[in-house]
């Protein structure tokens, strides 16, 4: 018999009363494992309230598409660390209503699958499931199939991790009714997460996001509600492993994406990279796309294999330099032209290029995005595809906090630009709007060239799709953003400017002489745990009732509110809302205020223009100054704010 649980005064003076609540509601959950028991008496043993608080003080969010959280806490317990496990891994995850563990991961696959239950009826259904290197990412996909095979549901799993952009492309070609996606994406070793896939191989959105997150919270509130579907089923659903050829027909839609086979051919052999996965999928698929291409290129021998401790950086995100440089000291080393670097789930690549000067220069995700999408519109144009007939229907789509040099580069070829929340699910949504305006159940099984087509005579054709957060797409095989895409694309753009005898850095300044000098910045504020998520709800709150006058000695003269305004696209269809604020300035400039919907952040993206005549290095140099200068006032006033 354990041991009668109760909370010790202390405990209770200490703790918030919801984690008290919720650590009560769990230790008398008879399906709780002994360790997660343990695990619980050894934190109050120890006194870990904070610990505690963040593990208990609420349910894990369920968001839109899915959920992502810690499931390694700040503190291990012992009864955690179990047995010794490969690559310094717990033997199990976390215990807490606010972690993600076997026990959230099982919910809310199983609130998918009622949620599809209810919108298939009579219908055999499927999922597709893949998985990154992170800790615990194969058993929670297992434990996924298996929540799914209890409720009558086939599952697919890939034989090994696969980058998220091909769970996205496999919902589709296998004709599942949705996809699973185990990841947190570039987020710490310590967590972990899973994303929902429509059939279409888009993100959940709306309605569907709404529909499991009902279903969700009906079986977290009502145990009896899955034991009644549970009891309802006759035959248990299948896990079967995917045929190796689904990696050929991936890469061949993603092969499909090259432009100019002649510009490679005549400079492939000029040009040469360095490419890392940061320990992540993009092994899996990249190497035998540069092969296909036959480019010169090494891949960083120490973060190639999967490992989700990620030992060689201190965070596996491309957008950070230091992610990258191992990457660029190789480089140096073998003297090579570009370094390219995809994340765990391989749908973010960040890349660091040689200037004229032979410098290693990191280049943003606006900047990666702009210089791919200029070069698809240009070649697209040069090669008569884009023409005066076809090219209003032609669109790049990007977010709102992507820069505006892409819609300046859209209108420059006299192609549409949609712009979107942010959020790969609604640049996926617009794809699938479009491909529905086809009308035809077939279009999605036509070769690329014929969906190209169709689209430009009577529908809309993406010729680039992108966020500033380092995620792009330059087709509609794929609903989501994909690295492995990004990497071939970009060494495309590498060969053609190096055929050209241009760095590519020399390419995108001609572009801002152009088109003018578009100049961002991204400013990130992090609050983690309990106590950081009401700090970041109270900012945003303070900057929609007490929005700033001025910054920079330029007046604020108009302030869109996503949360409260309505908006629509230039498709017409309605923005959904979100908290986001955009402060327009006098001298044009733009400042966005968001939450982010995956980290305990609050991100703050700053916009400028400017023409690039005279000096511009000095142009340069300025912008950089005064975005430094707007940053560090918006981080005073955010002290005063926050109190």
């Amino acid at each position: 018999m354990p041991t009668p649980f109760a909370f010790t005064e202390e405990d209770r003076s200490k703790l918030l009363p919801s984690t008290q609540q919720n650590i009560e509601r769990v230790v008398n959950d008879p399906a709780l494992p002994d360790y997660g028991r343990d695990s619980i008496d050894e934190l109050l043993e120890a006194r870990a309230w904070t610990e505690l608080d963040d593990r208990f003080y609420r349910d894990i969010a369920f968001g839109t598409g899915g959920m992502r959280g810690r499931t390694i806490g700040k503190i291990v317990t012992k009864a955690e660390a179990g047995k010794p496990q490969p690559l310094d891994r717990p033997e199990f995850p976390g215990t807490g209503t606010n972690m993600l563990n076997f026990d959230n991961v099982r919910r809310a696959v199983s609130a998918l699958g009622a949620y599809l239950i209810e919108g298939y009826p009579g219908e055999k259904l499927s999922v597709v499931i893949a998985h990154d290197t992170r800790h615990f990412s194969q058993p929670f996909a297992e434990a996924a199939a298996q929540a799914l095979n209890a409720l009558g549901i086939d599952a697919m799993l890939f034989a090994e991790d696969r980058s998220t952009p091909q769970l996205s492309f496999t919902t589709r070609v296998a004709g599942a009714h949705a996809g699973i996606m185990i990841t947190a994406s570039h987020n710490p070793p310590h967590d972990n997460g899973l994303k929902f896939y429509s059939r279409d191989g888009g993100q959940v959105v709306e309605p569907h996001a709404s529909g499991i997150t009902k279903h969700f919270a009906k079986i977290s509130s009502d145990p009896s509600a899955l034991s009644e579907l549970l009891a309802k089923v006759k035959t248990p659903g299948k896990t079967t492993t995917l045929d190796p050829e689904m990696d050929v027909i991936y890469r061949d839609a993603v092969a499909g994406l090259v432009l100019e086979q002649e510009a490679i051919l005549g400079s492939h052999l000029k040009v040469k990279f360095v490419y890392t996965p940061l320990h992540g999928t993009g092994i899996r698929a990249v190497p035998a796309l540069l092969d296909q291409f036959g480019f010169q290129y090494s891949v960083v021998a120490t973060q190639r294999n999967g490992d989700g401790r990620f030992p060689t950086v201190k965070s596996p995100n491309p957008e950070n330099a230091e992610a990258l440089e191992l990457a660029i000291k190789q480089a140096e080393a073998e003297h090579a032209d570009v370094v390219m670097a995809t994340d765990p789930d391989a749908d973010r690549m960040g890349v660091a290029v040689r200037d004229a000067s032979g410098k290693m220069v990191l280049l943003t995700g606006n900047q990666i995005g702009s210089i791919m999408a200029y070069y698809r519109c240009s070649r697209l144009a040069a090669q008569g595809i884009l023409t005066d007939a076809n090219r209003k229907n032609a669109v790049i789509i990007k977010t709102f906090v992507t820069t505006d040099l892409q819609k300046r580069i859209a209108e420059h070829f006299g192609i549409g630009c949609i712009e979107t929340l942010t959020g790969f699910k609604y640049i996926g949504e617009k794809m699938h709007d479009y491909e529905l305006a086809q009308n035809d159940p077939e279009f999605a099984k036509l070769p690329a060239k014929e969906r190209r087509e169709r689209s430009l005579q009577g529908s809309r054709f993406v010729v680039f799709a992108g966020e500033e957060s380092y995620g792009y797409t330059g087709g509609d095989y794929v609903r989501d953003k994909d690295a492995n895409a990004a990497v071939l694309m970009f060494a495309e753009v590498a060969a053609y400017a190096k055929l050209h005898d241009k760095t590519l850095v020399e390419y995108l300044d001609d572009i801002y002489c152009e088109l003018g000098f578009y100049t961002e910045r991204l400013g990130t504020l992090t609050f983690e745990g309990a106590q950081g998520a009401q700090q970041i709800a109270k900012l945003l709150a303070s900057f929609r009732s007490q929005p700033p006058a001025a910054y920079q000695g330029q007046t604020v003269t108009r302030v869109d509110d996503f949360g409260l305004q309505d908006f629509t696209d230039a498709d017409g269809k309605k923005i959904p809302k979100e908290t986001m604020l955009l402060f327009h300035l006098a001298d044009g400039g733009r400042m966005a205020v968001r939450g982010s919907g995956t980290e305990p952040k609050i991100k703050f993206y700053f916009f400028t223009r400017t023409e690039a005549k005279g000096d511009l290095a000095a142009i340069k140099t300025e912008r950089k100054a005064f975005l430094e200068a707007w940053w560090n006032e918006v981080q005073e006033d955010v002290k005063k704010r926050v109190g």
